[in-house]
């Protein structure tokens, strides 16, 4: 069995070389790009009904307070198609922002492994994962804006097709990018975190569990490292990220001026718990699949 792996990986890389796919090359960013904007559009998609109930649960918590008690309420009063609202800003919104985050991050650990010679491998990651969620969230920001409400104000707008419009319209493209400062609050400690955790998870799995070199280990060992490695790094991100997510959330609807005011009308114990528990049952899965998708697609390429 062991003969067959290598062989298969080894017949996986002389297919990339053939097809001149190398490391580091343009076409190499490019599948990175290709793979992460497939793994995460498609597990954002997946999970927009829990996405729908954790937006409604922290900007109107006394109406939904529970996981289940909430689902209930939105198909009650809305019908099942209430839980697939904003769908689009979940597929391309995430997909936008995966492709930027995974093939940048491949980018910036590939130049700043070159320049910073002598640093550790945290500060490349810490820094790697910072530069590309910075561009991966001004791409997702729009999307976002609109999404979120979509999500809440059922009147607002059926999807992104009319959702766009009336937000420039009423808003001006200041309005598209209301929550981005606080969308950085929450999404780069959580890429910083999740990045440097999974690269430092997979490690200790090879080194210490698996104790076998990555190149060595069969394509099940691979992608089982890569799906614990990956929900371990979701569930450490989703606690620290949890406060800002709060915070756009209240500001996308309008119930904070700022992020001042977010912070003292929601409290800072709710800033920690409130949707905590849902967020690390969607979180945690959905990081799992990503990384699954993405290695999946590398491995298959030979890379």
């Amino acid at each position: 069995m062991d003969d067959a792996e290598s062989a298969s990986r080894a017949g996986r890389r002389r297919a990339a070389a053939a097809a001149g796919m190398r490391l580091f090359s343009p076409e190499y960013y490019a599948l990175c790009a290709g793979g992460g904007m497939l793994a995460a559009g498609a597990t954002h998609l997946a999970i927009t009904p829990l996405d729908v109930l954790k937006v409604n649960m922290q900007v109107n918590p006394m109406k939904y307070n529970s996981i289940f008690s909430g689902l209930n309420v939105l198909v009650k009063e809305e019908g099942p198609s209430s839980l697939w609202r904003g769908w689009g800003g979940k597929f391309f919104g995430y997909g936008v922002q995966g492709g930027c985050r995974f093939g940048l991050y491949e980018y910036f650990k590939k130049r700043y492994s070159d320049v910073l010679v002598d640093s550790n491998k945290s500060t490349i990651y810490f820094l790697s994962s910072a530069s590309a969620q910075i561009i991966a969230d001004v791409g997702l920001c729009p999307f976002e804006s609109v999404k979120v409400r979509v999500q809440t104000q059922p009147m607002f707008a059926k999807g992104l097709v009319d959702g766009f419009p009336r937000v420039y319209a009423t808003e001006g493209l200041s309005g598209f990018y209301r929550g981005l400062l606080p969308l950085w609050g929450r999404n780069l400690p959580f890429s910083m975190l999740m990045f440097s955790t999974f690269e430092h998870t997979v490690d200790f799995l090879y080194q210490k569990v698996i104790q076998k070199k990555k190149e060595d280990c069969s394509t099940i060992q691979q992608l089982g490292a890569t799906c614990l490695a990956g929900y371990i790094s979701g569930a450490v991100g989703t606690v620290v990220s949890n406060p800002a997510d709060n915070i756009v959330s209240s500001l996308y609807n309008k119930k904070a001026e700022n992020i001042i005011h977010a912070v003292k009308s929601i409290g800072f114990r709710n800033l920690l718990t409130r949707s905590l528990p849902i967020r690390i049952a969607l979180v945690g899965p959905v990081i799992t699949m990503q990384w699954f998708f993405y290695d999946t697609i590398k491995i298959l390429t030979g890379l």
